[in-house]
């Protein structure tokens, strides 16, 4: 089975087309104004880069981060194809280094959840080294309450004229794994493509457990686009650097 996005990465904006990027970029956009940080910031976790090309578009200067390959890819085109001039980089969340510092560092979308436990500290640390002083790290995580009553042992479709998408998932103690099946058109003909994705639940308590020490400080916990936490199907966590 491939790895995750090695497939989803050509279909991840469309079959996402519910999720309403224009709001949840304006809500960054508005958010990093209010926090006064600088124009230059980086998306960890970018995937095809629609957060990216919409900051980009409000006047930062963008880089977009992943760890997929075939994720960059897609950014790449997606962002050439709107003329939009936004660097990507090949890049692993888990230890993060730049050659330059940012003011501001996004990893929005669940790229947190790819992070097992273990790894959370020594991610943050890593991440509070490629910030400016005084620079913002916002993250979200799909909630433990989303991953644990919605999505646990669930089985979710999407059925499209060019594509239909299954997703089965499976709960274990700290982690959701998906089984991803895709069927392409391919001229008459359906073509069938199988991914494997881990989600690890990371709870509020957890996460800010993890963030002690690294040089990062919490200015505040919101639920998806500033709603309140409690219910809620993400988690924004609203760091500054020391």
């Amino acid at each position: 089975m491939a790895q995750a996005y090695d497939y989803l990465s050509g279909w991840f904006e469309i079959l996402n087309d519910d999720c309403d990027y224009p709001k949840w970029s304006q809500y960054f956009i508005e958010g990093l104004s209010r926090l006064g940080a600088g124009k230059r910031g980086l998306e960890l976790g970018c995937g095809s880069g629609a957060f990216c090309r919409a900051l980009t578009r409000a006047g930062y200067e963008m880089t977009g981060a992943d760890n997929s390959p075939a994720m960059l890819n897609e950014a790449g085109r997606r962002a050439a194809e709107e003329g939009v001039r936004v660097q990507f980089v090949l890049a692993d969340a888990a230890a993060l280094k730049t050659p330059e510092r940012y003011d501001f560092i996004l990893s929005p979308n669940d790229c947190i959840n790819y992070l097992p436990p273990k790894k959370l500290h020594s991610a943050f640390s890593h991440i509070a080294r490629c910030l400016v002083p005084h620079g913002v790290f916002w993250f979200d995580v799909s909630s433990e309450y989303k991953l644990r009553e919605k999505v646990a042992n669930n089985m979710f479709c999407d059925d499209r004229d060019d594509v239909t998408y299954v997703e089965q998932n499976k709960l274990l103690p700290d982690r959701v794994e998906t089984d991803v099946t895709l069927f392409v058109r391919e001229g008459e003909l359906f073509r069938r493509y199988d991914e494997a994705h881990t989600r690890y639940i990371h709870g509020e308590a957890a996460l800010i457990s993890a963030l002690a020490g690294t040089g990062l400080q919490i200015l505040s916990l919101e639920g998806h686009l500033g709603e309140i936490r409690e219910g809620s199907d993400r988690l924004n966590v609203i760091c500054k650097k020391a």
